[in-house]
């Protein structure tokens, strides 16, 4: 596989404050996000600090299930193609019992016996966001059923703002195990290594080979 050039680097961990080096730490040792994406938004701080309290307040927490806000962000991933943020994983929702399995039938999601009805319906949320699909009331009904207004708003945002991230991360030709290297925190089987993660990229079933397009319109 040709390495392709990194466009923005990483700013240098010995000339960040102590706050954001906290930041960094808990970074690489819990992951999503990882270090990497962090220290390119280091070099703004109003973009690092801007982008670490959202993620916090509609990410790491809020009022929507954190693994469906998980199921959402890996949806983006493998739609918009980040393989940086799609390699990723969040621990506390693999601890709530998100499975690899369950991951793998993100993209027809619809037709999966794997998800249940308000997963499936926040899932339709990301797609419609994600491909730009004009919904009809039909697909509104359906939300409203599921989540109230304040749910629907707080998941709209995470949706948003992890796919303008990751639209924009995937230009950047960054990857993991470049910075405060040596943990694995956060990442899925197969990419917890250097080494493992050349080797999982070379594979033929890397599922960002292709970019499948949505099935479910």
């Amino acid at each position: 596989m040709t390495e392709k050039p990194q466009r923005i680097s990483y700013f240098p961990l010995s000339e960040m404050d102590d706050q954001m080096l906290a930041v960094m730490n808990r970074c690489a040792s819990e992951g999503t996000p990882r270090p990497e994406s962090s220290a390119v938004r280091a070099h703004s701080k109003a973009a690092f600090w801007a982008f670490d309290d959202a993620w916090e307040k509609l990410f790491r927490n809020g009022e929507v299930d954190h693994s469906i806000k998980e199921l959402c962000r890996v949806y983006v991933s493998r739609s918009v193609k980040c393989e940086y943020c799609g390699n990723q994983r969040s621990e506390a929702a693999h601890e709530a019992g998100l499975s690899e399995g369950k991951l793998d039938e993100l993209i027809n999601f619809e037709s999966s016996d794997s998800y249940s009805d308000r997963e499936k319906a926040a899932l339709s949320y990301a797609e419609a966001i994600t491909w730009r699909i004009d919904p009809d009331d039909r697909f509104w009904d359906r939300l409203h059923s599921r989540f109230n207004e304040e749910e629907l708003v707080e998941l709209a945002c995470f949706i948003a703002l992890t796919m303008g991230q990751q639209s924009w991360i995937r230009m950047l030709n960054i990857d993991h195990h470049q910075v405060m290297a040596g943990g694995a925190a956060s990442l899925a089987p197969g990419f917890e290594s250097e080494e493992a993660l050349a080797q999982s990229k070379r594979s033929p079933g890397y599922w960002a080979s292709t970019t499948p397009p949505p099935t479910n319109r």
